[in-house]
């Protein structure tokens, strides 16, 4: 059985936003030569997420929408965590919605993809580097 690692880098200029990383990804797998496995995908974050869904600008729009009534960023007050001199809790807790990692099968050295499926990394809280790993195994 074969292994491949990679660290993917993002600097977000703004404090949100929905990267699809999809090509990024198949580019680590093609490196790797690997032709049937799985391909692991996480945020090595803890207020980023890897997600899959599709690369539609309205749902975008909506996932936006949605979390910022689910987890407000102001009033930075309303949160516990922000006391300690941070103003991302919010950021927290949209990425406990939207997940931590993907896992995809490689059928055929290919992403083993549903209809309309893409690897998004999501941003809660950016203007910082933060890294993306991608853990591949099989034969």
């Amino acid at each position: 059985m074969k292994s491949y690692r990679k660290e993917l880098w993002f600097n977000i200029p703004k404090r949100r936003a929905f990267v699809n990383i999809t090509p990024q990804v198949q580019e680590c797998l093609r490196e790797s030569g690997i032709q049937e496995g799985l391909l692991l995908c996480n945020a090595m974050h803890i207020t980023a997420s890897v997600f899959i869904n599709d690369d539609e600008s309205g749902l975008h729009h909506d996932y936006e929408v949605w979390l910022e009534k689910l987890a407000p960023h102001e009033p930075t007050a309303q949160y516990w965590h922000n006391r300690t001199g941070e103003d991302n809790a919010d950021a927290h807790l949209k990425r406990q919605v939207m997940g931590r990692e993907v896992v995809v099968a490689i059928t055929n050295g290919k992403l083993d993809f549903g209809t309309w499926e893409q690897i998004f990394y999501g941003e809660f809280d950016g203007n910082r580097r933060k890294r993306v790993l991608v853990k591949i195994i099989g034969e």
